[in-house]
């Protein structure tokens, strides 16, 4: 429970359904000074928020408690990121959380207080077919869907996971809470990563590395001819226009960014699509699902990206290789690539490198 609206009613709607509900929050980031945290608003994992948390199992009445898992999202999450970012790549640290944390850390505690289930307010969906094998499915609120930060769950997983929300809107979600009397029903929606301050992921990672880490260098274009310098590759993404600090008769993009040189390459509009993509750490939601040598699939390569059609085919290795059917634009190497067949998702990976034209 995040203290949000999501958590509080799914835990709402399934102690209604005859469950006994036991609320569970996760002290992940380092807590900020409370002016700061009162200014930082939209965001969670406050202690404001695991008080509204707190109300709303009072207001139901079931137990709640607070697990602290600072080290473990400090180990496994914030190291991660800060590395990716200082290896040129763009970390998704939601697919990471959910991996490594909330269906891992969370799922042993869960585990030891004899728990038979962990839900969350994750808009997904998990239905189980005739031959017991379990599917995982977008929302059926699209503009809602969480499914893309969810690949890595495996059938083991999914038998015990409850996502109550999957089959309503936000905005009956808001209404349920109104009608239960819960105070965080109008409650802002956390817009930022929770525990990157004022959504600066470039400062972030400057002051937790070490100076040496941080690789300066030139940035080109694609005759290779340097354009400018910059002082750090960690403030890069592929497809950035702004903060490049160069002028051009056409506007200017990162295409690469080349972690062993430092040079950031920059191109127009055009030089970013790309015909396919390798992905890394792949994961699939049962082991038929790719059982083809080639399997056609829609493809999401970021979250708020459309899905695009493509082709993928599984290397060995937890790699798999993508081709898109018209392009790709922007493909960068960090952010999580999802397959899906209709609403199914499939499974996904980290994206390795882009294939150019």
């Amino acid at each position: 429970m995040s203290g949000g609206v999501d958590s509080s009613v799914a835990a709402a709607l399934l102690r209604a359904r005859g469950y006994e509900i036991v609320g569970v929050a996760m002290r992940l980031a380092p807590e900020l000074p409370p002016l700061a945290a009162r200014l930082r608003r939209g965001t969670c994992c406050s202690h404001d928020d695991f008080e509204d948390a707190r109300r709303v199992a009072e207001r139901l009445d079931f137990p709640f408690y607070v697990i602290d898992l600072r080290a473990e999202f400090e180990a496994r999450v914030i190291n991660n990121f800060v590395s990716e970012y200082l290896n040129g790549r763009t970390p998704n640290p939601c697919v990471m959380c959910n991996r490594e944390i909330k269906f891992d850390r969370l799922w042993q505690r869960a585990t030891a207080l004899g728990a038979e289930f962990v839900a969350t307010g994750h808009y997904a969906r998990i239905e189980r077919d005739d031959a017991g094998r379990f599917h995982l499915l977008r929302a059926s609120d699209q503009s809602k869907d969480q499914s893309y930060f969810l690949f890595t769950l495996g059938q083991e997983e999914m038998a015990r996971i409850l996502f109550p929300l999957g089959g309503l809107s936000k905005a009956q979600v808001r209404t349920s809470a109104r009608t239960l009397g819960l105070a965080n029903a109008d409650k802002p929606e956390s817009q930022e990563i929770c525990f990157v301050p004022d959504n600066d992921y470039a400062a972030f990672v400057t002051h937790k590395a070490p100076p040496e880490h941080i690789r300066p260098g030139r940035i080109r274009d694609s005759r290779g001819q340097e354009l400018a310098r910059h002082r750090g590759i960690h403030q890069f993404t592929v497809g950035q226009r702004r903060g490049l600090g160069i002028a051009g008769a056409a506007p200017l993009y990162v295409r690469t960014i080349d972690a062993e040189t430092g040079d950031v390459m920059v191109g127009r509009r055009d030089d970013l699509i790309s015909t396919g993509l390798i992905a890394a750490m792949v994961r699939l939601t049962h082991p038929e699902a790719l059982s083809r040598s080639e399997v056609p699939v829609k493809v999401k390569i970021r979250y708020r990206h459309p899905p695009l059609a493509a082709s993928v085919r599984m290397l060995g290795q937890a790699r798999a290789l993508v081709r898109f059917d018209n392009g790709g634009p922007a493909v960068t190497p960090g952010q999580a690539c999802v397959f899906y067949c209709g609403d199914e998702v499939l499974g996904g990976g980290i994206i390795e490198a882009a294939l150019e034209r």
